[in-house]
This record gives C-alpha cells, structure tokens and sequence, in this order.
C-alpha cells in the first residue's frame, strides 16, 4: 500500500468513478483524499493538489482499450487478487458497451444511475455504494469458493454447504 494521496477525477461519479475510489481505500490507499472537479479542470487540479488523476481523458489510470478505468488501476498496482480480478469484469462491463462480460453488470449500472439522482454529491454517492462494492467483491470470493469445491459442496446438504461457504469466506480476508 502506498502513503496517503490525493485523487481526482471528473464530478458526476458513475460507475468506474465509484469503484476506483473503493478500489483505492479498499486496496491501495486507505486514506486517499478523493476530488470531483469540472473535466476541464482535471489537469489544473493534479498540478495545483499533486494529486493522482483517474478516468478523466488522456490520463494514464483511464480507459485503454477495452478497459476500464478500474482495469487501468488494478494492472498499475499489480493487483492480483482473483475475485478481484473478477470484479473487475463486473465493471468494465456495466462502464463499457462490453455488457456481455458479466450478466451482473446490468444491475451495477442501474444502482450507479439511480444513486447519480439521489446523492446529494458525489462523495454521498461513493458512501452510498462501498457496501455494494463490498457485497460484490464477497460475492465474487463466494463464486470462486464455489467453483474451487465444487465436488464437496455437491455432498452437503443446505445447512452443511453455508458453513462449509461461510468457513471458507473466513478463510480469505475480506
């Protein structure tokens, strides 16, 4: 992890404007500062704070690609976590047209638009959203829990396999 920055990017957080931001406190930064300004005013803002921009044109932790802002970030920070990784594909889909990607990524969308209308700011929006962000990347431990033992899982009955997958999700930090 690295020492406490500053961050910026665009104002109006969607859905890649959310995740990082939880990707950075959850993973790389815990006490990062993060900063919504105008688009035009990004670069103004990085040289002013000595901050860190991301998804904002032209910026090395944006989109490349068919990646997102978030998939800029993770590679940087050689973030090797698998449900990571995973969640990842959650949200290149639902902030790309890659929907196809992850089937969940429709419903990531419309939980980032339908917050955009009801946070006061954008910092209400990322305080709103650290517990969807949280119960995905569980969610994407979980899957990957299920597919390691599959085979065990199929022998226990439904009170056996949620110890069994509650024991495991203990097992792997959260």
């Amino acid at each position: 992890m690295v020492s406490s920055m500053k961050w910026v990017t665009r104002e109006h957080a969607h859905v890649d404007r959310v995740a990082c931001p939880w990707l950075i406190k959850r993973f790389i930064d815990p006490e990062a500062e993060f900063l919504f300004v105008q688009s035009e005013k990004v670069e103004e803002t990085v040289r002013r704070e000595k901050a860190i921009p991301f998804d904002a044109p032209g910026v090395e932790l944006g989109h490349k690609g068919d990646g997102c802002s978030f998939d800029a970030i993770v590679e940087k920070y050689g973030l090797k976590d698998p449900a990571l990784l995973e969640l990842a594909k959650i949200v290149r889909a639902a902030d790309t047209n890659n929907k196809e990607l992850a089937p969940e990524s429709i419903g990531l969308e419309a939980i980032a638009s339908g917050s955009m209308m009801i946070a006061k700011d954008d910092y209400e929006a990322i305080e709103k959203q650290v517990y969807i962000y949280d119960s995905l990347y569980a969610y994407c431990q979980l899957r990957l829990i299920k597919k390691k033992y599959k085979n065990e899982i199929e022998k226990l009955d439904r009170k056996q396999r949620l110890e069994f997958l509650k024991k495991r999700m203990k097992e792997i930090p959260l």
